[in-house]
């Protein structure tokens, strides 16, 4: 059984060899620009979404509480509820 100074000992000897990092130390560094770019990706698409239907959303809402005070008709209500959608 080996002792503790033998250990001590042959670790001290290999120590002075170093052969660089492990082969997929690269992959790290990767895996985390990957992991960012992914999320910046996704909440830049949740934006973009959300602006663009909120602009939409106001429109109806406009447009309906121009039926609901009377300023249009519900055929014109319709035919500009129409246009809005068409995108």
């Amino acid at each position: 059984m080996t002792t503790l100074t033998d250990l001590t000992t042959s670790l001290a000897a290999t120590s002075d060899r170093w052969d660089g990092p492990p082969f997929p130390f690269f992959l790290f560094p990767l895996m985390w620009l990957l992991a960012f770019v992914l999320v910046a990706t996704l909440i830049w698409t949740g934006r973009h979404r959300r602006d663009r239907s909120a602009g939409r959303r106001a429109g109806e809402q406009r447009l309906a509480e121009r039926l609901a005070d009377g300023s249009i008709d519900v055929q014109e209500y319709r035919a500009r509820l129409e246009v809005l959608r068409e995108r």
